[in-house]
């Protein structure tokens, strides 16, 4: 109580009270010695180390995070670095440091880091610094900081499934063309999946998550001939097996191009949800990964006035053309050849028969993959389209590509 008062007097922004649940969360993070188990005393800092660590922690104005994802399915890669982002192998101890094992054995006694099998596979590592925007209670419980008042099961559109910073790589690898490399395109187009993603909070007011296991990721039984007339068996990573290619090609998804994709997404060109839903599409399954990679390619390319004249601004040079057709001009236009325009307009009539209720047969892996493929190939084509110079406005680029698409349809 005394350590509660003193951390009301003497820091600025604790509350008037001091203070509760963020201190007893940092001096666990800390290791207050009553909190550890026999076999983990050794974790507790001296007093004038946990002092320093805790003063530091309420002086400080912003933490560092970093989002760990393990690649699971993936082949043999060349390591990448861009932004604040790398792809690589680790090791169990860069694992150790990486994941913060002591703090978390301090919080989790019982918790073992299977850091051994963990560096089985690839990893995306993401770094970022992040300003606080609370004091430390709040931080340690978000949900003081909550508004009652509002609408609690609102929903917040471009939401994703990962920290923003995360989406924001993996849109960038997403680029590559993982469908062309992939040798069982059958199995799965990806060169790997995105099982979770766990991150790690310098803030000692945060109190760290439980990471989840090897045993979510998958592996596979292998026998080996031991040379001797013998064999013996080990378990190993399942990996999607990709063309000898790509570890080449994928080289160039490097800081250079990094700059520009994010210039790119400046653009007016971007200001619709293009990269939410090739990263919807990469992380959904079945139907609704179809179905996201034509959403895609509408949200590049679409624009209400397709579909509600009162829209539309004069003169309409397209006027009496159907939406479906102000498409199929487009993606001839952007990609310079009519086989484009069949291949969306082919796909779209999937879309519509599921969406319609209408029978339809299986979707094809060829279909499958040809939708990944041109949503990848339009969006890629508009990052390159945003290098030619200012663009006065999305409606006015969109216009002129159907000028250019129309006489090829």
């Amino acid at each position: 109580m005394r350590l509660r008062e003193a951390c009301r007097d003497d820091y600025y922004g604790t509350g008037k009270t001091g203070p509760a649940f963020a201190l007893s969360t940092a001096l666990r993070a800390l290791g207050l010695p009553c909190h550890l188990q026999k076999d983990t005393v050794h974790l507790a800092l001296p007093v004038e180390e946990a002092a320093a660590g805790l003063d530091a922690a309420l002086r400080s104005t912003r933490s560092t995070r970093v989002h760990l994802a393990p690649l699971d399915l993936a082949d043999d890669l060349s390591p990448l670095a861009f932004g604040r982002a790398k792809l690589c192998r680790l090791t169990p101890d860069e694992l150790r440091v990486l994941f913060d094992e002591r703090r978390l054995k301090r919080v989790y006694p019982r918790l073992e880091l299977d850091a051994e099998r963990l560096s089985e596979f690839h990893w995306l590592v993401i770094e970022e610094t992040v300003a606080f925007k609370h004091g430390p209670e709040v931080r340690a419980v978000p949900f003081f900081s909550m508004d009652l008042s509002q609408d609690l099961g609102q929903i917040e559109p471009h939401k994703g499934r990962f920290p923003g910073a995360f989406d924001e790589a993996l849109f960038f690898l997403l680029l590559a063309p993982w469908e062309s490399w992939s040798t069982m395109p059958e199995v799965d187009w990806r060169g790997f999946r995105v099982p979770w993603v766990y991150t790690v909070d310098s803030d000692i007011f945060v109190r760290p998550g439980s990471p989840p296991s090897p045993d979510t990721l998958s592996w596979e039984d292998r026998i080996y001939d031991d040379g001797y007339g013998g064999t013996y068996e080990e378990e190993r990573p399942v990996e999607l097996r990709l063309e000898d290619n790509a570890t080449t090609e994928l080289t160039v998804w490097d800081q250079s191009r990094w700059v520009i994709v994010e210039q790119a997404k400046q653009s007016v060109l971007f200001e619709t949800p293009v990269a939410h839903f090739l990263i919807r599409a990469f992380l959904a399954e079945g139907v609704d990964e179809f179905l996201a990679h034509i959403t895609t390619i509408e949200a590049a390319l679409g624009l209400r006035a397709d579909y509600q004249k009162s829209f539309r601004v004069a003169p309409d040079r397209h006027k009496g053309m159907r939406a479906t057709n102000r498409m199929r001009g487009r993606v001839a236009g952007l990609l310079g050849n009519r086989s484009h325009a069949d291949q969306y307009e082919q796909l779209f009539d999937i879309r519509s028969a599921f969406l319609h209720g209408c029978a339809m047969t299986d979707i094809s892996t060829r279909e499958q993959v040809m939708a990944r493929s041109l949503a990848r190939q339009v969006v890629e084509a508009l990052i390159l389209a945003t290098q030619s110079g200012q663009l006065p406005s999305r409606e006015d680029f969109l216009d002129s590509l159907l000028d250019k698409g129309a006489p090829l349809i």
